[in-house]
């Protein structure tokens, strides 16, 4: 399905799945959206979120950052300040 909201096109998919009661009463009960697609549409959003929370953690670990060797924490405060 197609909707347009001002300039944006929105783009959506019906879908069906088989999905054990337990687990919808548990999605309901933490996503707290006021439908069941609301509900997934949260949950769905988060777990993606994770994902890429977790990614760019193993990116960081492979790649630590490092200070600049001329680093100043005292310097940048002053710069903020300006």
């Amino acid at each position: 399905m197609k909707y347009t909201i001002g300039y944006r096109i929105l783009y959506s998919m019906k879908v069906t799945a088989l999905i054990p009661d337990e687990i919808i009463s548990s999605l309901k009960k933490y996503a707290k959206g006021d439908t069941l697609t609301e509900s997934l549409s949260i949950a769905i959003k988060e777990w993606i979120n994770l994902k890429q929370i977790k990614e760019l953690n193993n990116i960081v670990s492979e790649k630590p950052l490092e200070f600049n060797s001329s680093f100043s924490a005292k310097e940048i405060r002053e710069i903020n300040r300006k």
